[in-house]
Order: C-alpha cells, then structure tokens, then sequence
C-alpha cells in the first residue's frame, strides 16, 4: 500500500485540494482529510509516540528486570560486601538483586521508553504536530498510479510539504 501525504495551511485549502482530486474521479474512500471538524491523527492510525514508548519500556523490562536481579545477588555475592548487617549474609544477596531488579527497571524505563518515543513514531509525531499547530493533512492511500495521480493533481496547490511512502510487509 503506498501513501501520500500533503501539508495544507488551513480547511478552505484542504477542501479545494479535496474536491479537485473527487473531480479527477480518484476514490473518495481513499483520501482522507485530518485536521480540526475532520478526522483525527489518533482515528487515521498514526503512532502515538508515547504509547510506543511505554511498550518499548515494557519489553525491554522483561528481560532487564530478571538480569538485573540476578547481576545484583551476583555483584553482592562475588563483592562480599555486608551492607545491610540487620538482613544477614543470605539477606544481602537478596536486598542486592532487588536492588539489581530496580536497576533493571529504571534502565528499561529511561533506555527502552527514551528510545521509543524518539523512534518508535517515524514520521507521525511531526504530522501530529502540524496537525496541533492548525494545519490540515490530506492522505490518499492506493496503488503507485493512484498516488502519482494524486502527486500531480496536489502540487498545484503548493502544500507545505508533500510526501510519499510505501507500506513495507
């Protein structure tokens, strides 16, 4: 499936570009106006960078969590160290892998949450954005011909910007 995706300044704009594409006979079905009184970048499918960036921490916490549990019990174990009196020898092997265990999470929440929300989005958060800033999108999915159709018929317009992408797997 391959995608275009044109940046307009305002409604007016977006209903022009829209109405001359409906006049070319492209199928409606097909194209999509996002913006305020239109659909949203969350109904379209767009990505939302921070909830890509909670499941990149997640997974990343299922195996940093247990690693970091037993890098802890085992760092105590090797060290010796008796940091915790009260608890005891097998105690402190215990306190370190928790102690190890949080490490894990911590780590899995700054590294796996950090770059998810930086990469997990692709292009989506800055479409999310101009979407926020008042702009309106205009997106026409379909076959390679469709969308240049749609390439040709968009640059009269003169969009902020105009892009094209290909759906992979």
């Amino acid at each position: 499936m391959n995608y275009l995706i044109a940046v307009v300044s305002d409604r007016i704009q977006a209903e022009t570009a829209y109405s001359a594409l409906e006049a070319q006979g492209l199928p409606m079905n097909q194209i999509s106006i996002l913006g305020r009184g239109y659909k949203s970048a969350d109904e379209f499918g767009f990505i939302d960078p921070s909830a890509s960036a909670r499941k990149q921490a997640r997974l990343m916490s299922y195996w940093l969590v247990p690693f970091g549990f037993f890098a802890g019990a085992t760092f105590s174990l090797i060290t010796g160290l008796n940091t915790f009196a009260w608890a005891g020898e097998i105690g402190n092997h215990i306190i370190g892998g928790f102690l190890g265990a949080a490490s894990g999470a911590l780590g899995s929440y700054v590294v796996g949450g950090g770059t998810g929300l930086i990469f997990g989005s692709g292009d989506a958060l800055p479409y999310r954005n101009r979407l926020n800033a008042g702009k309106y999108l205009i997106v026409v999915e379909g076959s390679q011909s469709l969308t240049d159709l749609a390439t040709r018929i968009l640059r009269q317009f003169e969009p902020e910007n105009l892009q094209g992408y290909t759906e992979l797997g």
